[in-house]
């Protein structure tokens, strides 16, 4: 293999996750997938119960679908930014990434994150990727 553009693509999803981390050592999974494919590109977990890779292409189809339903809506200007479900005792959070292409998934824990300190992580996770 050699450092040719996937291998760039995948460093800088690594590079992502880790300022996730730095940010959120709390979290319970992370992933960076390729919206177009679902492909993974990187992913971190704590929880056994949580495997970002499993869940990779469909979190990558609920973002496809989103924005679908949002073109038909024909909002002028608006662009997805970032998609949140919320469970009975965690937050997922997808976030698109500026490229558009890639989409960052975080799961934490509801008693361990703050919603908002979340949302800024994610938002300053790509300085420097």
């Amino acid at each position: 293999m050699g450092a040719g553009p996937a291998s760039a693509e995948r460093n800088a999803a690594e590079h992502v996750l880790q300022r996730v981390l730095a940010g959120l050592p709390e979290l319970l999974a992370a992933a960076v997938v390729r919206i177009d494919t679902g492909q993974l590109l990187a992913c971190y977990t704590t929880a056994r119960e949580l495997n970002p890779a499993k869940v990779a292409a469909f979190n990558a189809e609920v973002v496809k679908q989103k924005r679908m339903a949002l073109a038909a809506l024909q909002l002028e200007g608006e662009v997805l930014e970032d998609i949140l479900i919320t469970l009975t005792s965690q937050l997922h959070l997808l976030r698109v990434l500026a490229d558009g292409e890639r989409v960052l998934y975080v799961a934490v824990d509801c008693r361990d994150t703050n919603l908002g300190i979340a949302r800024d992580v994610l938002r300053n996770c790509e300085e420097g990727a």
